[in-house]
C-alpha cells in the first residue's frame, strides 16, 4: 500500500526546511539563513489524524538562474513535483510577494496537481494578516497562514493537505503480481537487467548517469509466473557538485520501494560496495521490504578461489544492518545467474508472507530463554510471557513482557536470531513489538 506523497516547494529561504522539521518532529533538514542550504531533497513519514503520507523537502526553486547548483536544485524540485500527489507551495510573508513567486506558481499550475498555498513566518496574526491577503494575487486559492518556527497554524495547513487525498488513496489496485523494485546508484545496470529479462530495449540505457528519468513499471513473465518490475533512476555518483546531487533521485527510490514487495539492490562489482549503496539499502530496510543484493558485472571481475568470499564479507560489513539480505552475483550483460535471481525473488516473497503458529513460536521462545536468561536491572528480572505473530510483509511479532524497559535491544536481537535459526526468513526483515502485561 503506497502512501500519498506531499512535496514542499518554494523559492530558497522561505522557511521550507523549518516547516519540514516541525512536521517531521526532528531536525532532519539543515537550516541556515543562506539561500540554497537545503541542497538535497529529504523525506520523512508524517501522520496527521488517521492519514499517513511521505513528506518531501526540496531545495529552493530559482525559476531563472545560471547558477549550476540552483539549476540542479530546480531540477530536483521538478522531480518532486512530478512525483507528488499534493504540493505545498511555501511563500514568505516578510519578503512579501515577489516576481519569482509568480514564476514558481506558473510552473506548479502546469503540473495540474492539488496545491496548498502556505504563507510562512506569520508569527503574529494581527500584525501580518493584511500582508497574507496579498498572496491571493497568485490565483492559487486561499493562502494558509502559518509559522514553521512557532508551529502556529500547522493543524489547519495539514487539514487542507489531507483534504486533497483521494478516497482510499494509498490502496493499491487489486493486483496480485509481486512488485520488484530495482534500486541502486546510476550506471550499475538497473535498466540493463530489466532489458535482459524482457529481451528488448524497453528502458533507455546509456552511459550518462541518471538517464532513467522516472520509475517505469514493466510486466515480466518468467517461467509462467508474472511479476511487475519497477525501474528507478539511480542516485547519482559523487562529483564536484556531489552534495546537492547525492540524493538527487532519492524520492524515486522511496516511492518505488513504497510500492514494492521486494527490492533488488544493484551493486557494481567493479566499483565495489559503497556508503551510498548503504543509504539506498536503508530505504528498503526501514520500510520492512524484502531485500536481495545483486552484484552486477560479475563477468568483468578477475577471480580466484577467494574472490567471492572476500566480496561477500565486504558487502556484509558495509550493509551490516541487513544480515538477512540475500546475495546473488549476476551479469545483466551476459544473463549470468538471472535464474538464480528469480529463485531468490520467489523465496523472499514466500518468506515475507510466512506465518508461524503461536504454539510453535512459544516453543522456540521457551528454549531461547532457557539457553540465555533474560536481563535484569536493580534486582528486577525481565519476564517474557509469550510471543505471537500479528502481521506479514514484514513478519511482525508481539512479545509480552512484565517490563518494557528491561527488554534490551540486544535480547530482542537474540530472540530474532533464534526465530531465524528455526524458520529461516531469508531476505526479509523481522519486526518485533514489545508490550507490557502485568504478572497475574
Amino acid at each position: 500500500m503506497s502512501k500519498p506523497i506531499v512535496a514542499i516547494v518554494g523559492r530558497p529561504n522561505v522557511g521550507k526546511s523549518t516547516m519540514f522539521n516541525a512536521l517531521a518532529g526532528e531536525q532532519i533538514s539543515i537550516v541556515k539563513d543562506t539561500p540554497g542550504v537545503t541542497r538535497d531533497r529529504i523525506y520523512a513519514e508524517v501522520t496527521w489524524l488517521d492519514k499517513q503520507f511521505t513528506l518531501i523537502d526540496t531545495g529552493g526553486i530559482e525559476p531563472e538562474t545560471n547558477d549550476l547548483m540552483l539549476k540542479h536544485m530546480r531540477e530536483q524540485a521538478e522531480i518532486a513535483i512530478m512525483t507528488a500527489d499534493v504540493i505545498m507551495f511555501v511563500v514568505d510573508v516578510r519578503q512579501g510577494l515577489v516576481d519569482a513567486d509568480f514564476k514558481v506558481a506558473d510552473m506548479l499550475r502546469k503540473s495540474h496537481k492539488p496545491l496548498v498555498l502556505v504563507v510562512n513566518k506569520v508569527d503574529n496574526y494581527e500584525k501580518f494578516m493584511p500582508d497574507v491577503y496579498e498572496f491571493y494575487n497568485l490565483g492559487l486559492g486561499d493562502p494558509v497562514p502559518i509559522s514553521g518556527q512557532s508551529k502556529l497554524g500547522i493543524g489547519d495547513m495539514l487539514d487542507e493537505v489531507v483534504s486533497h487525498f483521494e478516497a482510499g488513496q494509498g490502496e493499491e489496485e487489486e493486483d496480485e503480481r509481486p512488485r520488484i523494485a530495482v534500486i541502486g546508484k546510476p550506471n550499475v545496470g538497473k535498466s540493463s537487467i530489466i532489458n535482459k529479462i524482457i529481451g528488448e530495449e524497453r528502458v533507455i540505457v546509456s552511459n550518462i548517469a541518471g538517464t532513467t528519468r522516472d520509475a517505469i513499471d514493466t510486466p515480466v513473465t518468467y517461467q509462467d509466473r508474472e511479476y511487475v518490475f519497477i525501474d528507478t533512476a539511480g542516485l547519482r555518483r559523487k562529483n564536484k557538485i556531489k552534495e546537492e546531487l547525492e540524493r538527487y533521485s532519492i524520492i524515486r527510490t522511496v516511492t518505488a520501494v513504497e510500492r514494492c514487495d521486494v527490492a533488488v539492490l544493484m551493486i557494481d562489482a567493479e566499483e565495489g560496495v559503497t556508503e551510498q549503496d548503504a543509504k539506498i539499502a536503508g530505504i528498503a530496510h526501514e520500510r520492512g521490504k524484502g531485500v536481495i543484493i545483486a552484484v552486477n558485472k560479475w563477468d568483468a571481475i578477475e577471480k580466484d578461489d577467494k574472490t567471492i568470499y572476500k566480496y561477500t564479507n565486504k558487502v556484509r560489513e558495509i550493509l551490516s544492518f541487513m544480515p538477512y539480505a540475500e546475495l546473488v552475483f549476476i551479469s545483466a550483460k551476459t544473463g549470468l545467474r538471472i535464474s538464480r535471481l528469480f529463485e531468490a525473488i520467489d523465496m523472499v516473497i514466500e518468506n515475507q508472507a510466512m506465518r508461524i503458529a503461536t504454539g510453535v513460536l512459544n516453543e522456540i521462545l521457551t528454549e531461547a530463554v532457557a539457553l540465555q536468561q533474560p536481563p535484569s536491572d536493580k534486582g528486577k528480572r525481565l519476564k517474557i510471557f509469550y510471543m505471537t505473530q500479528v502481521a506479514v510483509k514484514p513478519p511482525t511479532f508481539v512479545i509480552f513482557v512484565n517490563d518494557k524497559k528491561l527488554m534490551h535491544f540486544s535480547y530482542t536481537r537474540y530472540i530474532e536470531n533464534k526465530v531465524r535459526e528455526a524458520f529461516g526468513f531469508k531476505g526479509t526483515p523481522l519486526k518485533f513489538i514489545i508490550r507490557e502485561r502485568k504478572d497475574k
